[in-house]
């Protein structure tokens, strides 16, 4: 993870001031509205993040060749509609898995600017199966609390775009910012779980269920057809 941010400054560097700031204040918006509200259209946000993690996988298969990327983006779009409650599982916990293993680094003073490689060395051999059981209870989790588990991916998601749009927009100002955040890991792994645990309380709170009121609208209409009519009122009734 540590690698693909320094990749994102290195490449972020070569964008024109213009592009920078575009893309940095689209990311940041983007980011706030995934953060506090993504949960209302959480099936089109797993389509794009499906569709982004297959342009990865694809360009990076196929030596960044534009028609492969763009048949796994969308295959990988489909499979992420299909298998929606599994996709967001496996989000959840490798977002999780990330955020644990940075506490970690930072609990125990592991260098990540010099890569993961030399960090991973530095962390005891007993974090590790930490990290595998936190990632295995939100897979679980799931399963079992769906809503949950879909409101705390979408805020995470929204909390990741919103740092990285704040990177553009530091690097635009000549900042190096992942390496200012390398070297706090332990503070900002901090202040993303409290983003991403503001995030997921307020959309519980906030975000209504796709398709919750017409549920609900449609359950009080067949209540109401299943009612016997009521009787005319004769002159006898009144």
């Amino acid at each position: 993870m540590l690698e693909i941010a320094h990749n994102f400054e290195q490449t972020a560097r070569s964008f024109s001031p213009v592009v920078s700031v575009t893309l940095g204040l689209a990311a940041v918006t983007v980011g706030l509205f995934v953060w506090l509200g993504g949960l209302g259209f959480r099936r089109l946000l797993v389509a794009l993040v499906g569709a982004v993690a297959g342009a990865i996988v694809g360009s990076f298969i196929a030596c960044r060749n534009l028609i492969s990327a763009t048949a796994s983006a969308a295959v990988a779009a489909a499979l992420a509609l299909i298998f929606e409650q599994m996709f967001i599982s496996i989000l959840a916990a490798a977002s999780v898995a990330v955020v644990t293993f940075v506490i970690l680094a930072g609990i125990y003073k592991a260098d990540l600017s010099d890569g993961l490689k030399h960090a991973c060395s530095q962390m005891p051999l007993y974090s590790w199966p930490i990290i595998a059981a936190v990632a295995a209870i939100f897979i679980a989790g799931g399963f079992y609390f769906w809503r949950l588990t879909s409101a705390l991916c979408c805020a995470a998601i929204g909390t990741m775009l919103v740092f990285a749009g704040m990177i553009l927009l530091l690097l635009y100002k000549g900042a190096a910012p992942v390496g200012y955040i390398s070297s706090r890991g332990l503070f900002f792994a901090a202040v993303f779980v409290a983003m991403t645990a503001f995030g997921t309380v307020e959309q519980l709170l906030f975000c209504q269920p796709a398709g919750g009121r017409p549920a609900a609208k449609k359950r009080a209409t067949d209540k109401k057809d299943q009612e016997p009519d009521a009787a005319p009122l004769g002159w006898r009734n009144r």
